[in-house]
């Protein structure tokens, strides 16, 4: 058995953190056998090394090594590159075609980004994985296939598997071996080591001096977060290598390749709200809703006070904490608003039913015509205000402080009845 620093050596792989020894001393241990391996880790940590290592030292390794990058085959053609079709088994299939399991019979396939992975091909993956049986697409005969599957997602299986975008029993079955490659934020001593070794390839690449590093960039460089991890290194050392005059590289010019904040990638985009920011706005909404309606609850009965007393002092009067809830948070010009408006409402008179001799006239159908006037009313003030407000914000171009002293109420009450009437 090779050991890990010949391994290193053999595959290019550059570091001593002992959580990457581990991963290796792993990946060496479980290449004789046939069992399935998952390496975990995220995007950019070199998680493409493992399987590669596995390969060369199992005993498929006369045999063929393929790599499926998962995430970037389409959904409608998966199952197709996977394990094949039949001729005329859809459209546009002119010839039979062999798929990846058929083809690396008796090797080795790396199904890279297997969290991509569509749940029906989710469900042919199990069963090769089960019994080494599938069927080409359009087929109806069992196939067998005697392959080595090496898996690699930098997804959270956990979260996937809790949100059925990935099947469990799949999940088990592919990490009977799990393989985790740490972040390069947990390699400190290792990123000065691979930033010299990428900066001297590509040195040797584009026939130039190769880069270093000033002290304080060194540190610098060490404090980075790295969300790209190698890939991320690898890019700014080529970036610096071909763009830089100076080959000896200082904080300031080393800070300007690099992001002023670190990300974790893959990048994943919000596009829709969760659940709870949605209860939160439907919590807010509806204590709008309610505050509205107890605001219009409480005019109603001030206009039908209105209508039935007729005197607009002594409805003021016997009505005062009611007015006070709803004018109590405005200015003194609120307050005057307020009077001018109860002095300029037209007190509609209700006619009584006086005669003796009409028995079916009764208190309730008296209240009942005085709610019907009330609410015509109503309706009448509300198209009145509304149609003054935007007559006078129209004629000031929107300028709501114009607008206020021309109708005579102060802007805070013009501000609140535009949103009010959702102008």
């Amino acid at each position: 058995m090779e050991s890990v620093q010949a391994i290193k050596q053999r595959f290019g792989i550059i570091g001593n953190t002992p959580s990457l020894n581990r991963a290796i001393e792993k990946a060496i241990q479980v290449a004789p056998t046939d069992i399935s391996v998952l390496v975990t880790g995220e995007s950019g940590v070199g998680k493409e090394n493992i399987p590669k290592i596995i390969h060369q030292l199992s005993h498929r390794k006369h045999n063929k090594y393929i790599a499926v990058n998962c995430g970037a085959i389409p959904e409608g053609t998966i199952d197709s590159e996977l394990f094949g079709h039949e001729k005329g088994s859809f459209t546009g299939a002119t010839q039979t075609r062999e798929g990846y399991f058929e083809v690396a019979d008796g090797g080795t396939i790396f199904l890279d980004e297997v969290g991509e992975l569509p749940l029906t091909t989710q469900v042919r993956l199990l069963r090769v994985l089960e019994n080494g049986e599938f069927l080409k697409v359009g087929s109806s005969k069992v196939q067998k296939t005697n392959v080595r599957i090496v898996a690699a997602t930098n997804v959270n299986m956990f979260e996937a598997i809790q949100k059925e975008r990935f099947r469990e029993d799949l999940y088990y079955r592919l990490s009977t071996v799990d393989i985790h490659l740490p972040p390069l934020r947990e390699r400190q001593d290792d990123i000065h080591l691979l930033f010299r070794k990428f900066a001297s390839d590509f040195a040797l690449k584009y026939k130039m001096p190769t880069v270093k590093l000033t002290d304080n960039a060194i540190q610098v460089l060490l404090k980075h977060r790295w969300g790209g991890n190698i890939r991320q290194l690898r890019n700014v050392a080529e970036q610096l290598s071909v763009l830089e005059q100076n080959r000896t590289i200082s904080v300031d010019t080393l800070k300007s390749y690099l992001p002023t904040s670190g990300t974790h990638l893959p990048a994943v985009i919000k596009t829709s709200k969760s659940e709870s920011d949605f209860s939160s706005e439907r919590e807010i909404l509806y204590k709008v809703l309610f505050d509205m309606k107890s605001d219009l609850n409480d005019l109603k009965k001030l206009t039908m006070e209105l209508m039935k007393h007729g005197n607009t002092k002594d409805v003021e009067k016997n009505n005062e904490s009611l007015i006070q809830k709803i004018y109590g948070d405005d200015n003194e010009d609120d307050a005057i608003d307020y009077e001018d408006s109860l002095e300029n409402t037209e007190v509609i008179a209700i006619p009584e039913h006086s005669s003796n001799n009409d028995d079916t006239t009764n208190s309730h159908d008296k209240y009942h015509f005085a709610e019907e006037i009330e609410e015509e009313e109503t309706l009448s003030l509300h198209d009145k205000e509304l149609e003054l407000i935007k007559k006078s914000l129209e004629r000031h171009q929107g300028k709501r402080k114009l607008a206020a002293a021309e109708l005579g109420i102060s802007e805070r009450t013009l501000y609140r009845k535009i949103k009010q009437y959702n102008l």
